[in-house]
């Protein structure tokens, strides 16, 4: 057989073939009835397997973030038939005119794709509708979880979880809509830590909406993969007993075990129950406590910029000394004519004016940083003494924001020359005019963590570590801050030796402003300041460490319209030491007046009178 021959038979073949599949297809389609009815009642379905998202828990194992289980509604508008509006809305509990809204919504997104009809049903409530859902073609229960706080407890750190946005739909092709994600706090951190990886299943389902088997024997299904579990520093203990103590009060208080940075506690009051930010009455109690004047959703322990008031005149004479301007022995006397002052023995030297708490000694100490130099020009000596000064001051964490593994933390503010310079033109200004900032007042702005940072540092004799919340990832033994960085200030070691004596004197010798502090059996530092409020009662604020040979926690404690440091801040940070440090409490007629007393309705109250400054 020649080509030519071979060519035609080829093509007849061809032919052939092609007649037997279209005579098949004519068959199958049009005249066999069985072939359209098996088509008809049977669907493949992509059905969306939801992680289990990482669980949260404390330094001692307690569980503080788990999971329970939850169940979407979602539609696919293709395959929705005709069905009584009435009792599906009664069924899943909406409004009858949502019914149609939604169906629309979902229709616009896609009518091949699933959408979630109705969010987070708990599983009791959806188990009575299960039952019924084979009525209404088109629609099918898909699980997943929500999350659910054991301790109840930390709300601000822990972050909670929300539908994402349209914006984050577009921006990461992980998401889909109806999704959710963390936000603020740890769940916003550790999101992609924690939200672990969607697996999907196709299934084959009847025209009840049955699902009869896997498609293709599961030839095209993945693997959900559950998020990881985050191992905290927290101490729940410590932390519930912090928003105990604050409770009435408005206020923060940040707790650190000084060496490793690790932070132990980190309370912002008023808080609220994590629990009312789950499921679906999440969306209506944000709306009350974003209402809510006392503003229990603004984490005050990182976001909350406050003068530092007298607590900072332990950088100030760390600053001072550096530069010689001051000895060790340096005394000054009480001039109330330079700035207001409480009474109190004149300081004979640093310690005293650290222990006594004395203003005119720091607006003193301040001066002299301010007039280092030339004094025929104390302008220009000015600017360039506040820029060396400033450089100096952030070496101790103010200034900048704190590198926590937190969203939102915010920096305070150290002001520079070019600040004062666009606010009075410059070589128009000199330490007269911002004399304040030798007090902790002024310009000056500080977060309470960074309060706590610098009491880590007069602790360790010269630096700290990064503070961070979380230890693990994984696994228990994980540990992810092994070998963090040491950020060293500029004050020499024998310097913070003598404001370490001398922040113990504040707290146990006669004449300190912290005597309440004190714990029995336990050496405690601490430094209390009264940072002037113009619109009330001043705010109080205690940084602390112990125990003084070893220490071991560190604390910050900021209690706003509450007076002077000494008499809030200060029996708060010790009650918190002492449970951390005992586990127990020896002073309970201190713990009941912490626990009972009301600040926030005592403020309402206030009726502004003379008042002394900087203790």
């Amino acid at each position: 057989m020649n080509f030519e021959e071979r060519k035609y038979v080829l093509i007849a073949a061809v032919i052939f073939i092609a007649i037997v599949f279209v005579l098949r297809l004519f068959w199958v389609q049009v005249v066999d009835d069985r072939w359209k009815a098996e088509a008809a009642n049977i669907s493949e379905r992509k059905v969306t397997i939801y992680p289990a998202r990482g669980l949260i828990f404390d330094r001692r194992g307690a569980l503080l973030v788990a999971n329970t289980p939850v169940y979407d509604i979602m539609v696919v508008p293709r395959e929705v038939r005709a069905f009584d509006t009435t009792a599906f809305a009664t069924l899943v509990g909406v409004p009858v005119p949502e019914v149609a809204r939604r169906l629309k919504e979902a229709t616009a997104y896609s009518s091949y794709k699933p959408s979630v009809f109705e969010k987070q049903i708990p599983s009791d409530q959806y188990a009575t509708i299960a039952v019924h859902l084979f009525k209404y073609p088109g629609f099918y229960g898909q699980s997943r979880t929500l999350r659910t706080y054991p301790q109840r407890i930390a709300a601000h750190l822990l972050g909670y979880l929300s539908e994402v946005d349209a914006r984050k739909v577009k921006e990461d092709p992980y998401y889909k809509p109806g999704d959710v994600i963390g936000v603020g706090g740890l769940e916003s951190h550790y999101e992609k830590a924690l939200r672990g990886k969607r697996g999907v299943n196709y299934v084959v389902v009847d025209v009840h909406n049955k699902v009869q088997g896997p498609y293709k024997n599961g030839l095209y299904d993945t693997l959900a993969y559950a998020g990881k579990d985050l191992y905290t520093s927290i101490d729940a203990r410590m932390q519930a007993y912090g928003e105990r103590l604050m409770r009435n009060k408005k206020g923060s208080i940040v707790a650190i075990e000084p060496r490793t940075g690790e932070v132990l506690c980190l309370v912002s009051s008023p808080t609220y129950d994590p629990e009312l930010l789950v499921g679906r009455v999440r969306n209506t109690n944000y709306v009350q406590l974003q209402r809510d004047t006392l503003k229990p959703l603004f984490d005050r322990a990182l976001q909350a910029q406050y003068p530092p008031g007298s607590i900072f005149k332990i950088a100030q004479a760390l600053v001072a000394l550096k530069d010689s301007v001051i000895t060790p022995r340096t005394g000054f006397p009480c001039n109330k004519a330079l700035v207001g002052c409480h009474n109190h023995p004149n300081a004979q030297d640093v310690q005293h004016a650290i222990q006594y708490s004395c203003n005119p000694y720091f607006y003193m100490v301040f001066k002299r940083i301010m007039e280092q130099g030339d004094p025929r020009d104390r302008f220009t000596v000015a600017a360039i003494n506040l820029d060396q000064w400033r450089k100096d001051i952030m070496s101790f964490g103010f200034g900048q924001r704190p590198n926590i593994d937190l969203p939102g933390a915010k920096g305070g503010n150290i002001p520079d020359a070019a600040y004062y310079d666009r606010i009075y033109g410059k070589g128009s200004w000199a330490f007269s005019t911002i004399y304040s900032l030798s007090i902790g007042q002024g310009e000056v702005m500080a977060v309470p963590m960074q309060m706590a940072d610098m009491a880590c540092i007069i602790a360790n004799g010269g630096w700290y570590v990064d503070p961070h919340v979380v230890r693990a990832i994984g696994r228990a033994d994980s540990l992810v801050h092994d070998h963090e960085e040491r950020h060293y200030t500029v004050a020499p070691g024998p310097d913070l030796g003598l404001v370490r004596e001398a922040m113990r004197r504040v707290v146990e010798e006669p004449g300190g402003t912290a005597r309440q502090a004190r714990i029995p059996g336990i050496t405690v530092c601490g430094k209390t300041g009264t940072a002037e409020n113009p619109h009330g009662k001043d705010h109080a604020v205690f940084v602390s460490f112990a125990p003084m040979e070893d220490p071991r926690i560190a604390i910050a404690v900021y209690v706003e319209n509450s007076g002077f440091g000494g008499t809030w801040a200060a029996p708060i940070a010790s009650l918190l030491i002492e449970q951390y440090l005992t586990d127990s409490i020896s002073r309970p007629d201190l713990e009941k007046r912490m626990l009972e007393a009301d600040l926030i309705a005592d403020e309402h109250l206030y009726r502004r009178k003379p008042k002394q400054r900087g203790r």
